[in-house]
């Protein structure tokens, strides 16, 4: 057995033993990816490492990997890194390689013996994904019962665990950004083609009965029977700062420049527009997690990428992607700080990327310049059409 493979079946004990805390990879051989690391997890009852790369620009992505799999994922991961760290309740790991290609392999044997008894006989490292306890938010809230998430006990129903899970992660991401709002005042918050605006009525009970602040929350979408029911759930909340408007985004007031614009799922292009208008208003803090994204589809022209968008299926989800990089980098060219996260695991929904975006400054020629040179690089000379419509 080679060090590296004694590495790997030293994870998949701790992994098996539920001792596993972390998994870190660093020092790359030829990779942008600068490190990843993982963490044991359990979710609906099975066992899997949710992995977390950072990757370059400050953009982190996650995956989930099953049990089953994660031993062909390590051997991958090694291949591509010179140092791993096994970091376990019980003792760490340390697998090195040098620059003339010599292995080192410290403490696995001492491990593998230690964790030769039950399981029970170790302190757990598990981290519950879908664990109650974990979640901000417990279900007995008012507004959730109110759009249906909840019974009038406060159990969530069955059917709308999916959302729930999705509600609490998008508040986990507000608590994240909190201190790049305003710290006195009132937050003034935008919920841009808001539709049923669940977010929206999370964000608004967050904000001023978790953190006590005042909020100014506006919503606007173009389906007037949702703003109606919207304006009339908030009236019976007593949701006082909310205000709800039939109009096109497109006509958002420019008197006031939002703290933070907020956008779950606008379809396709309506992402875009959203983040024009957000980032025209110098808004602060911009949360948005897109939708389709047909617009891209006919408008590759990317020869480098003809042997991707040559397959109509994969064209499509090559087109997700792409969408969602040349949004990022419009963001960065206005002045934005932008990460790209995963909002909920894919098994809820496929819609689960969210372009986190905190203004830094009014924008720079550098930003500008790469920006054009990516539309100009996938779209070639559709790259003046991409937004016209916009």
């Amino acid at each position: 057995m080679t060090k590296a493979e004694s590495f790997i079946e030293a994870v998949l004990l701790a992994a098996e033993k539920e001792v596993l805390k972390k998994l870190v990879f660093s020092r790359p051989r030829d990779n942008e990816i600068q490190k990843v690391s993982a963490r044991l997890v359990a979710h609906r009852g099975r066992r899997m490492l949710a992995f977390e790369y950072n990757l370059p620009g400050n953009t982190v992505s996650h995956k989930n990997v099953s049990e089953d799999s994660v031993g062909d994922m390590i051997a991958e991961l090694l291949g591509d890194y010179m140092q791993a760290n096994l970091i376990t309740t019980e003792g760490d790991v340390e697998w090195k390689l040098s620059k003339s290609g010599k292995e080192a392999l410290l403490g696995a044997d001492k491990l593998k013996n230690k964790l030769s008894g039950s399981r029970a006989d170790f302190e757990a490292a598990i981290e519950a994904l879908d664990n109650k306890k974990n979640y901000l938010l417990t279900g007995g809230e008012e507004f959730l019962i109110k759009l249906g998430i909840s019974d009038k006990t406060g159990r969530v129903h069955d059917k709308r665990q999916g959302k729930f899970r999705q509600i609490n992660r998008f508040l986990e991401i507000i608590e994240d950004v909190y201190p790049k709002l305003p710290r006195t005042g009132d937050i003034t918050v935008y919920d841009l083609c808001c539709g049923k605006s669940y977010l929206s009525f999370a964000v608004y009970y967050y904000l001023t009965e978790r953190k006590k602040r005042g909020v100014k929350m506006l919503g606007i979408d173009l389906k007037r029977d949702c703003i109606k029911w919207c304006q009339e759930l908030a009236d019976t909340l007593g949701y006082s700062g909310m205000t709800f408007v039939t109009d096109d985004v497109r006509n958002t007031p420019r008197g006031v420049v939002p703290d933070m614009v907020i956008s779950l799922h606008a379809c396709d292009i309506a992402t875009d527009i959203v983040i024009n208008k957000a980032a025209e208003l110098g808004t602060g803090v911009i949360l948005s997690t897109p939708c389709c994204h047909r617009h891209i589809n006919d408008k590759i022209k990317s020869p480098a990428l003809a042997f991707v968008t040559e397959y109509p299926h994969l064209r499509n989800k090559l087109g997700d992607v792409l969408t969602d990089a040349i949004r990022a980098a419009r963001l960065e060219a206005y002045g934005y700080s932008v990460a790209a996260l995963e909002l909920v695991d894919p098994d809820d929904t496929p819609k689960n990327t969210l372009i986190k975006a905190i203004r830094k400054s009014e924008g720079n020629d550098a930003a500008r310049e790469r920006y054009k040179a990516i539309l100009e690089y996938v779209l070639g000379d559709m790259k003046n059409e991409y937004l016209k419509n916009i």
